[in-house]
């Protein structure tokens, strides 16, 4: 029987990068186009902003109708969850996240990406509770929404009606104590992705599917958020996708 295939996504982490600008964004283009050039160049884009603050609604409503139908935004999760409490006492910050409004975003909406600090080191029972709280499909989401503080997201909410689908979350971590069997089983028990990040040997790069999806992230082949990708690297990197 032929193997079944899936889709491929190549997508960038952010798009509003002045340096960029003159280089991979035609030379006076308006900055309030660059989203739309980007989302046409790739078929997805992370969300960067969000991991240092919770967005208003409205800017997700027209990061949708900016972008093409097919396209996925990835959304990184608040840094407040992930670095400043350390997934403690995390209930309301996440329900503050899903009422901000990145449920706004409908079938653009692709994987929430949950980025670790190198100093958080594995603990089982903390990343059980973690990923028990995650909600796994849009109802569940729009359910944990509602138990929003209400006092400091007045206005600035969004529950959109949404049909039932599945939400995907994917967990990046930097720590090696995270190397072991019994992480790589949690994330399978949840379906949730383990990224598979380059980080020129800086931090553990764990080829491990335990999900029905793969998230990469590409920091830098020789140098850490500086070297590029050479023709022979994307190479093998398109060899792994494939395979």
């Amino acid at each position: 029987m032929k193997p079944r295939s899936g889709r491929t996504f190549i997508g960038i982490s952010g798009w509003r990068y002045a340096p960029w600008r003159g280089v991979f964004y035609p030379r006076g283009l308006a900055q309030r186009r660059e989203l739309c050039y980007a989302a046409r160049t790739f078929t997805a884009i992370e969300i960067n902003g969000t991991f240092y603050s919770l967005q208003r609604p409205q800017s997700f409503r027209d990061w949708r109708q900016q972008t093409p139908d097919g396209f996925v935004f990835a959304v990184k999760a608040p840094r407040y969850i992930t670095h400043v409490r350390r997934l403690r006492d995390i209930e309301t910050p996440l329900a503050n996240f899903f009422a901000s409004g990145l449920l706004a975003l409908g079938e653009r909406l692709g994987p929430i990406l949950w980025q670790f600090p190198p100093s958080l080191r594995y603990d089982a029972q903390r990343f059980t509770d973690f990923l028990t709280l995650l909600p796994q499909t849009t109802a569940q989401a729009l359910t944990l929404a509602r138990r929003r503080d209400t006092d400091r997201l007045r206005g600035r909410t969004a529950l959109p009606r949404l049909h039932e689908a599945p939400l995907r979350h994917a967990v990046e971590i930097r720590h090696p104590s995270f190397c072991e069997a019994a992480f790589i089983e949690q994330l399978r028990e949840h379906q949730v992705a383990l990224v598979v990040a380059d980080t020129a040997g800086r931090w553990p790069m764990i080829e491990e599917v335990t999900a029905d999806f793969v998230y990469l992230r590409l920091h830098g082949d020789r140098e850490l958020y500086a070297s590029g990708y050479g023709a022979a690297a994307l190479d093998v990197w398109a060899r792994r996708i494939r395979a």
